[in-house]
């Protein structure tokens, strides 16, 4: 059954301005990390499958994991990269609906497992931390739907920009990186733009022309983030 909670007034809080808003607070990450255990995945390996049952949330301790989605006619489709320490998979366990994505290893991974039972023994106790996963799903919402405009009613220079800037802001968590490096191939970026490989590898090597970032196997690092901030029609903060 769908995991019960209540939720006070006094719960409500706003995140604090120096965390990254796809980030839980200290506190529950240290609660979640405590009754987690510990799983390894090999590259290319599946975590679980669309329309599994959902079991479990898990954190990317160390690499990095692949979230996506296959036409019937075999074109998958990159939603999101997870690592960093992050925590994924929450919703379908909070509404017990079957998993919407597939999820496995882009790269040899670490996860940390707390099963749907613990997380529901864990949002009894305290009921507050249910905001925490709310505000987390609000924000991927979001983003969702920012990345769905840009895809539908933008070129690829500005969706591509976009995409960039919007992931150093998540990886950097609102804290200042000199020369943020972002570890993501040209294939993945081309996934989740719905664009060619080769399409993303024209616009990058002509930014890397005009000195805006530089581009090496699997990696790109943004060398003005200022100006792909404002090719992705963004404030110069990233903020919206």
């Amino acid at each position: 059954m769908p995991i019960q909670h209540r939720v006070t007034k006094q719960a409500v809080s706003k995140a604090p301005a120096d965390r990254a808003p796809d980030r839980l607070s200290q506190p529950l990450d240290q609660v979640l990390r405590d009754a987690a255990r510990r799983r390894q995945l090999n590259k290319g390996e599946t975590l679980y499958t669309r329309g599994s049952r959902p079991d479990s949330i898990f954190c990317v301790e160390r690499g990095a994991v692949q979230l996506s989605t296959t036409s019937a006619s075999g074109r998958e489709a990159v939603l999101a990269v997870v690592e960093g320490g992050r925590w994924f998979g929450e919703l379908t366990v909070f509404i017990q609906a079957p998993r919407v994505h597939d999820a496995k290893a882009l790269t040899d991974a670490e996860l940390l497992v707390v099963s749907a039972r613990r997380l529901q023994d864990i949002v009894n106790k305290r009921p507050e931390h249910v905001l925490e996963f709310l505000r987390l799903v609000c924000f991927r919402y979001k983003w969702a739907i920012e990345r769905m405009d840009a895809t539908i009613l933008q070129p690829l220079s500005v969706r591509l920009a976009h995409l960039l800037a919007v992931t150093h802001e998540r990886a950097a968590g609102g804290h200042a990186v000199p020369l943020p490096e972002l570890k993501v191939s040209q294939e993945s970026l081309g996934h989740m733009l719905g664009a060619s490989r080769q399409s993303v590898n024209r616009q990058l090597k002509q930014w890397e022309l005009d000195g805006l970032l530089r581009v090496s196997y699997g990696c790109i690092t943004l060398l003005d983030l200022n100006a792909l901030q404002r090719l992705a029609l963004l404030p110069p903060d990233g903020s919206r």
